[in-house]
């Protein structure tokens, strides 16, 4: 898809061209007024007149009517330069690329210095566009009746820059590899219920596993129930499909340590078993394994980037179902820690899923956890649709993960575990612990219930109920799966340190 080259000639660019411009009070400069001068000077008066912008992601575009070799020239205002950050770049590539494919243009010529700044350099810029020429672009499979006539995507991207073309190509293919990882988890958690089952799922898994050579486990219900795993096992006593406990490893070290555990909830639907949701709360379940699919996209990227660092993925995959055999309100289980566990909710079903997985996860040597889940409606209820909502026993770890989300634009907000949260958690007349103390603090006690089985291992929760999906389209993607958290858990993993 990408080509990289020097020494841009306006003479040999044939189809469109992309060039960035700056809002400033002086005059055109670089390629901007080699352009001007070629049509002259009407670039000036276009900019004058209002009918190209360097305002911020404004895009305009010019038909250059054979004055120019390249057929159509695409403006990007970019702002002030000193207001560029990377983030706003990236979603700016990402609004180009959606309005070229709208054009139906299938090749384009970028002038990378043009996008560049004392802040963003050329590595960044590239990689910026890697990420966003997938991710803008991507469209889920869906099942309508559509014409023969292929829908055209763009297929050549040619980079100009009189910088280093392998520090170019390296941003290129990270960025890249970021977004297909993310544009596999959107399309998991976009996939139906019926065509996503947790042996779709471990299935998939098994894909992964053979292209970047994980180890792969995959337990089946009579191996749950010899280790143990009571509370992932009620969760599945409803269900005719039969759970699967899945596990990736990936060694980028000589030995096995200092290893990462990345685990997933994978709740392939959720009905909310006997607390069973609302008609209008129930649909859209089919999103419940948004946590799973960041873990395997994650993965995806590991496979790609391959960085030095030992990552064990844990995922537990069931729906969570209603029948005669399905588990009750006052039931109490084991989980595979030993800890018993009093049932209050079956709508709060994640959190004993994982509860397995994690122990799991330190089963197979994970020294640190990191957990993703769309875990409750709590969490949108105390931050909204846009921030993931995070809870650790760590200072150190979370501050890890929460620098890798910030630089890759996933925000994540804290919330508090506090003796109190936990003791409410503990309180059971019947079994060490509950699974759902109370409508207040939802959010909080779901990661607090999880902690009870991270224990002493650094852990990081992240809850990203509110942030996995989408309702409106927007720069980097439509409406929909958003394939949240794989770029912060893969930025994580390849950023990861035991250094204090």
């Amino acid at each position: 898809m990408f080509t990289v080259k020097q020494a841009l000639e306006l003479s040999k660019v044939q189809e469109t061209l992309v060039i960035g411009l700056f809002e400033k009070t002086n005059k055109l400069e670089g390629l901007a007024a080699e352009v001007d001068s070629v049509l002259e000077g009407q670039l000036t008066t276009l900019l004058k007149d209002g009918d190209i912008s360097a305002k911020k992601k404004s895009i305009t575009k010019l038909h250059t009517l054979g004055r120019l070799s390249a057929k159509r020239i695409y403006f990007v205002g970019l702002g002030k330069e000193d207001k560029l950050s990377f983030e706003v770049l990236r979603d700016t590539y990402g609004k180009l690329f959606k309005t070229l494919r709208g054009a139906k243009i299938e090749e384009v010529t970028i002038a990378l210095d043009s996008f560049t700044t004392e802040a963003i350099d050329h590595t960044e810029a590239a990689h910026a566009i890697g990420e966003a020429v997938s991710l803008a672009t991507y469209r889920f499979a869906d099942y309508k009746q559509k014409s023969n006539e292929p829908e055209k995507d763009i297929r050549d991207v040619v980079i100009y820059s009189d910088a280093d073309s392998e520090e170019i190509e390296a941003g290129l293919t990270v960025g890249y590899a970021y977004a297909k990882g993310t544009n596999s988890a959107r399309t998991l958690v976009n996939l139906p219920g019926n065509m996503l089952t947790a042996t779709d799922m471990a299935n998939y898994a098994k894909e992964l596993g053979e292209k970047y050579q994980f180890e792969v486990e995959i337990l089946e219900k009579e191996e749950m129930e010899k280790l143990g795993m009571g509370a992932l096992l009620a969760v599945n006593k409803g269900s005719v499909e039969p759970p699967k406990m899945i596990v990736l490893k990936y060694q980028g070290k000589e030995n096995w340590e200092d290893v990462i555990g990345l685990v997933g909830k994978g709740i392939t639907f959720d009905t909310g078993g006997y607390s069973i949701k609302p008609k209008d709360g129930i649909v859209g379940m089919k999103s419940d394994m948004g946590g799973a699919a960041a873990v395997l996209g994650a993965m995806e990227v590991i496979g790609e980037l391959k960085p030095e660092q030992n990552v064990v993925a844990v995922i537990p995959a069931t729906d969570n179902m209603i029948s005669g055999s399905a588990f009750k309100p006052d039931d109490v289980i084991t989980a595979m820690s030993g800890k018993t566990i009093e049932i209050l909710n079956t709508d709060a079903e994640g959190r004993l899923a994982l509860a397995d997985a994690v122990t799991y996860a330190k089963h197979h040597g994970a020294g640190y956890l990191v957990d993703v889940a769309t875990l409750t409606g709590g969490v949108i209820v105390a931050l909204g649709n846009d921030i993931t909502g995070a809870m650790t026993n760590n200072e150190e770890l979370f501050e890890q993960v929460l620098e890798a989300s910030n630089e890759v634009g996933e925000p994540i907000w804290r919330l508090p575990i506090t003796e109190k949260h936990k003791e409410r958690v503990r309180k059971s007349p019947v079994a060490d612990l509950n699974n759902s103390p109370g409508r207040d603090g939802h959010a909080i006690f779901a990661g607090t219930f999880i902690g009870e089985f991270a224990e002493d291992t650094p852990w990081v929760h992240l809850d990203i109920a509110g942030t996995a999906t989408t309702n409106a389209a927007y720069d980097l993607g439509p409406a929909g799966a958003t394939g949240v958290m794989v770029r912060t858990l893969a930025t994580f993993v390849e950023r990861f340190t035991t250094e204090k």
